[in-house]
This record gives structure tokens, C-alpha cells and sequence, in this order.
């Protein structure tokens, strides 16, 4: 017996390795994980991105192939430096820094080393690959645009930083992600999901066939396709109007809160962006601190609303009843208060109530029942905040809400910022104190989307919902509550219909009178926003800002929009005429007063952001 205990104990030790070698082999998938990091190769199928489409079904972005050189530093054998260097046209030195970075990023994990080949780039290199272990071609997918405008608005990708990598676990060294636009907030709806496929590969570094038949392969799956609430043509012919002033424009439909075009200018041809040329462009326009392209205007750009705000003096006057519809005030060039303060007015017929104060554009109506609305309340601070209640109630002092991933709050005063801002209690400020405001000149600031925004609420009639780009995902309606429910302001409804009949007079016989467009009904408000720089320490006033809101038509709008055309002298200049050819476009499909599209066209204002501060320049408020 004990001569046969050895042999029992060597068998019964073969048979638990036999046992150990079978679950490992056959039943164990951590073992198939294990040998796929040393003996396969382990290819991501990367999926198309969603597409993009405007409101009308027209495709504005797609898809095209590119094909990235990847490696995995532990495969990576002797090779012939200055020959792959030269395939990929790149120096020694930027092949061995890309190696040692992927080093650093993980040495069993491929990383990229050069991003996006060309299909004739891939053909003669995939020919090659099999002198190179460890490195080999992945496939992907970039965007192919339709369309040379909307950069804004459709952002682009690029490849994820570290930073990225570390925060989702979904990235890998060499992914590409959704930068800026509905690229960046629409990431995980447009990028699908990927899927991986195991090969077994040769001596010479080349996939032969499917490792186990594919078992642990997974397919990819195609992003969802976008329909934004953007008219790609309305959008194209803003920035053609933009094109040599600087900006933007905001056109939103009232009835549901789709934005129609959100233009910023200057801006860039979204095809800059795509491929190996995307990191030379970048810089070049990311340097430009001049036209500031990448900067979106339309929704981070703040500036004082000028005329167009006193619409919003006139309601909450009206809603807390300091003035009558039919109470008139004189003019005398201006309005003059506190000590020896006068805020100037421009000609026009006096006296003026509210329908034609607002057609009129008149300062001195406005300051006044702006201070009646303040003085109304036992303290300025009471009445301030009062005020600011009723503004934030339009949507101004926030970022909306909207479907974009940037923005500016704007600034909408209360009683702390003044209290902060006149050192109370140590010195008291009273109503005069922040009398601009009145007039959009005080310390109020808007972008362009929230004074859209503004205007659709009044063309509602006191209500509008937070506006939005994307229209449908995947062939479905948004039906996000945030922007299907309904934002009621503080202002009663009876009071919007002297505004809007002021507005509706700015064109008949008001400050936009020959900016009319026949067989269309259009409400309107000019506007002039004085414009500071500081220069060698001084606070300097420039050429003031062109700004103008309007909607069309009167009775059931289709389309609300704001302008602001920067150092464009008065509303009804540049923005007016904008505003109006915009409407126009939208309504009509075609634009029939050329005379004033030449003019817009061949008229710019480059030559004033060119020139330097040259003393006071012409101004007048509207």
C-alpha cells in the first residue's frame, strides 16, 4: 500500500490539474479575458454618430471614414523608427513622444499615435503593418458637414483629453467626444455604442480569424439621429447678413419655443474643424482675440438692452398701476431729475402716453413711470425688488434653461446689488439713482437669446417656453417637461395689448417706419446700447451697439427675434434693417426688397472695429 501511495498522490495532483486546466480553458471566461490581453487582439467597432438634420428634414451633418494608427506599448517590438516616422508623417522625435505617452496611459491598452488617416493614407500604410508589431489601424468615423454654417450651433469633436478619460470610464486614449454645440450637449444620444471584436493574429502581426467564432464579440450601435428646431436656410442668410459686423441674432418661435436661427458672426466654417487639419485651425482661431470666433455672442455676449427694454417699463408700470393707458406726458428733449441730472431725448411730437411713447421711443415718458413704479413702495429697496420681480419673471438675470452648453446669466439688479453698489446705509440712493434702467442703460445686461426670449413672451401675450434646439431624437418629440412647460410671467394679459400696439406703431409711424415689409404685420422696437471700453485706465464711450426685437405677425406670431449688431450706431441702422429681412426670409421664403439686402450686404463695419478711439462719437437713442 505505501508503495502505491506516491503513485495515487501524483495521479490524484494531475487530475486537479487537469480539473484546473479544463475550467480555466473551457469554462472560465476570466481565462479568455486574460489570454485576450497576451495572444489577441482585442478592435473596437466604433459607431457612426448620429445625424443632424434641421427642422425641415435637410441633412446638415453626416459621416465620413478615418482611420487612426493605434499601438499597444508591450507588443511593441524593434522596428525601423525613421521608416514608420515617414508613413506617418511625423518626426522620429513626435513617434517616440506619442509612444511614450501611451507608455504613460497604460502599456497593455492601445493608444492612439496618429489620428485620422486619409483612405489613400490607410491603403498604403495597411500594406506595411505587418512589419510594426503592436501597432495596427483603427477605423472611425468624423464628421462630414453640408452645410458651412451653424458652427455654433453644431459644434464639432475631438479627441478626448486625460482629464475626460479619468472622469468616464467610457473613453479610451484616443476616443473622440462632442466639443461645444449640440456635439457636446447631445454627447451620449449622438455617439451610439461601441462594440469590440476579438482576433487571433499571426507571426506577422496580422488578424486571421475570429477568436471562438466571435462569442464575446458585441456590434456597435449607430448614435440617434437629431432634428433640430434650427431652418437651416433662415440660419445660413442671418450670417450671410452678419457677414463683416459682429453680433448675433436670435430667432425663436413664440407658440412652442423652438429656436429658429441662433446666429453668432463672426464665426467660422464648421469644415475647419474636421481631421488632421482641426488642431492647426483651432489654434488659429482660438488666438483670434480680435473677431473671437469661437465666441458665441447669441448666448454669452451681455450688453445693456437699450430701448427695447422700456416694453418691459411700460408692463410692469401697467401691472402695478401707476400710470393710465391715456395719461400723457410732455417732452422737452429730455427728462431732468435729482441735481441737475437730465436724460436726453431725441425729437419727436409731444405730449406722449404709452401706445405712442413706445412708437416715439421717448426717454422722458419712460423715466418717469419707471420712477412712479419705484417711488410707489415705501423704500427704494422694497420697490427695486419689486421691479426685479417682474423682470425675472420674462427670463432675464438666469440662463433660461435652454439646450446648449453655454451661456451667460446677464445681470438683472435687486436692492442687495444696489445697497452693495451705493455703500447703504452709510449713503442713502433713492429711485433717481437708477433711473437708466428705465431706458435699458443702467446696470441691466441681456444677451441676445434672453431679449428674444422677451419678445416672444410679449408676443404670447405674457407666457413662452424655455427656448430649445433639438426638435426630435431619434424620430421622437423632445418631451423634456423643461421645455414643454409653459413659463407664465407676473404681468396680467390685458396689459400686453397697448405694447404691442406701440410696437406695432414703431412701423407704421415710429422709429422703423420704412423698415415695414408689405402684407406682413410687424411689432417692433428699436434700440441703442451705449458701448465703454477702457482704454489706458479711462473709461471711454464708443460707437454705440445697433439693437433691434421684433415679431411677426401681429396675430398669431410665427417668428420673435432680437439683433445686436456691435458699434452699429442706432437700432433701426444695421439691426432694424436685419431684423426686418430676417422676417421677411422666414415668412415669405424670398426676399423682395433688394434694395435693402444690397445694402445690408455691401455695407460692413470693419472699418469701425479697425479704428481707434477717436474722441466722441455720433450717437443718438432710440
Amino acid at each position: 500500500m505505501r508503495k502505491l501511495l506516491p503513485i495515487l498522490l501524483v495521479s490524484f495532483a494531475a487530475f486537479l490539474f487537469l480539473i484546473r486546466l479544463f475550467y480555466l480553458q473551457i469554462l472560465n471566461e476570466n481565462y479568455d479575458e486574460v489570454s485576450t490581453n497576451i495572444s489577441l487582439r482585442k478592435v473596437y467597432d466604433y459607431p457612426q454618430r448620429g445625424y443632424i438634420y434641421d427642422r425641415n428634414g435637410k441633412l446638415m451633418v453626416a459621416n465620413q471614414p478615418a482611420y487612426d494608427v493605434m499601438a499597444v506599448p508591450l507588443e511593441v517590438k524593434e522596428f525601423d523608427t525613421l521608416e514608420l516616422a515617414s508613413l506617418l508623417k511625423l518626426t522620429p522625435d513626435r513617434l517616440k513622444i506619442q509612444l511614450e505617452k501611451a507608455w504613460r496611459y497604460s502599456p497593455r491598452l492601445a493608444s492612439l499615435i496618429t489620428p485620422q488617416l486619409t483612405k489613400k493614407e490607410y491603403a498604403y500604410l495597411q500594406e506595411r503593418m505587418h512589419k510594426y508589431e503592436g501597432f495596427y489601424i483603427q477605423k472611425r468615423s468624423l464628421r462630414d458637414y453640408n452645410a458651412d454654417h451653424s458652427a455654433n450651433i453644431l459644434g464639432y469633436i475631438a479627441e478626448v483629453g486625460q482629464g475626460e478619460i479619468s472622469q468616464n470610464s467610457y473613453y479610451q486614449s484616443g476616443d473622440l467626444k462632442g466639443k461645444q454645440g449640440v456635439e457636446e450637449q447631445y454627447e451620449e444620444v449622438l455617439r451610439g455604442e461601441r462594440g469590440v471584436k476579438h482576433y487571433l493574429r499571426d507571426i506577422h502581426n496580422k488578424n486571421i480569424k475570429s477568436f471562438k467564432n466571435g462569442k464575446f464579440d458585441t456590434l456597435s450601435q449607430k448614435g440617434s439621429d437629431l432634428h433640430l428646431t434650427i431652418d437651416a436656410e433662415l440660419q445660413a442668410y442671418g450670417e450671410l447678413l452678419l457677414q463683416g459686423k459682429r453680433g448675433g441674432i436670435v430667432a425663436i418661435e413664440p407658440g412652442t419655443g423652438e429656436i429658429l436661427s441662433l446666429v453668432t458672426a463672426p464665426s467660422y466654417d464648421p469644415d475647419l474643424l474636421v481631421g488632421r487639419k482641426r488642431s492647426r485651425n483651432f489654434t488659429r482661431l482660438w488666438y483670434d482675440s480680435i473677431s473671437k470666433p469661437l465666441y458665441n455672442r447669441a448666448l454669452q455676449a451681455t450688453y445693456a438692452p437699450g430701448s427695447p427694454f422700456k416694453a418691459l417699463t411700460g408692463l410692469v408700470a401697467l401691472q402695478e398701476g401707476v400710470v393710465g393707458l391715456e395719461e400723457s406726458f410732455n417732452c422737452f428733449g429730455g427728462y431732468s431729475y435729482g441735481r441737475g441730472a437730465r436724460m436726453g431725448c431725441h425729437n419727436h411730437p409731444s405730449p406722449v402716453e404709452m401706445v405712442t411713447g413706445i412708437a416715439h421711443s421717448c426717454n422722458s415718458y419712460f423715466a418717469q413711470i419707471y420712477r412712479r413704479t419705484i417711488e410707489k413702495y415705501d423704500t427704494p429697496q422694497k420697490g427695486i425688488d419689486v421691479w426685479q420681480k417682474h423682470m425675472a419673471s420674462f427670463g432675464l438675470g438666469n440662463y433660461l434653461g435652454y439646450d446648449l452648453p453655454v451661456g451667460s446669466p446677464g445681470l438683472l439688479p435687486d436692492s442687495e446689488y444696489y445697497n452693495k453698489a451705493y455703500n447703504y446705509p452709510t449713503y442713502q440712493w433713492y429711485a433717481s439713482a437708477t433711473l437708466s434702467n428705465a431706458i435699458g442703460q443702467g446696470e441691466v445686461l441681456t444677451t441676445p437669446i434672453q431679449l428674444a426670449n422677451v419678445t416672444a413672451a410679449i408676443a404670447n401675450k405674457g407666457w413662452f417656453y424655455r427656448p430649445h434646439i433639438v426638435k426630435s431624437i431619434a424620430g421622437s418629440p423632445v418631451k423634456d417637461e423643461k421645455y414643454t412647460t409653459k413659463q407664465v410671467t407676473t404681468i396680467d394679459k390685458k396689459h400686453f395689448e397697448p405694447i404691442i400696439q406701440g410696437m406695432h406703431d414703431v412701423f407704421n409711424y415710429g422709429t422703423a417706419s420704412y423698415l415695414r415689409v408689405p402684407g406682413i404685420e410687424i411689432c417692433g422696437k428699436t434700440g441703442t446700447s451705449e458701448n465703454y471700453t477702457v482704454v489706458d485706465g479711462e473709461r471711454m464711450q464708443l460707437t454705440d451697439h445697433s439693437i433691434f426685437v421684433a415679431f411677426a405677425p401681429k396675430e398669431d406670431p410665427k417668428i420673435a427675434l432680437a439683433v445686436f449688431v456691435e458699434n452699429g450706431y442706432w437700432g433701426s441702422r444695421y439691426a432694424g434693417r436685419i431684423s426686418s429681412l430676417m422676417i421677411e426670409k422666414y415668412l415669405k421664403d424670398n426676399i423682395e426688397r433688394k434694395d435693402l439686402e444690397n445694402w445690408i450686404l455691401s455695407n460692413t463695419l470693419e472699418d469701425e472695429y479697425a479704428k481707434p478711439y477717436s474722441g466722441e462719437p455720433f450717437k443718438i437713442n432710440q
